[in-house]
């Protein structure tokens, strides 16, 4: 018999006042309470993974191209030198 999820079935513990939270969202959104944790969970990834992060910046730069005039490619790697990474 196949399960109703297309997903991995998980337990976790929260705070309560965090769950209440969550399930007024849910219902504000009209969503599940499956498609709101798992909504927040690549929301979270995305914002925290680095492969993800450096493959969206590398993403956006290809999408940019490198055009411009030599100027503006210097002014910008001068920029990016100065920022801590």
């Amino acid at each position: 018999m196949i399960g109703y999820t297309l997903g991995m079935k998980v337990a976790i513990s929260i705070p309560n006042d965090v769950f209440e939270d969550a399930e007024r969202l849910a219902d504000r959104m009209q969503a599940s309470r499956s498609q709101l944790y798992a909504r927040a969970v690549a929301e979270f990834l995305a914002r925290h993974d680095e492969e993800h992060v450096t493959a969206a910046m590398d993403s956006a730069i290809e999408q940019a191209g490198t055009g411009g005039d030599e100027f503006t490619r210097q002014a910008a790697r001068n920029a990016l030198e100065r920022v801590p990474w």
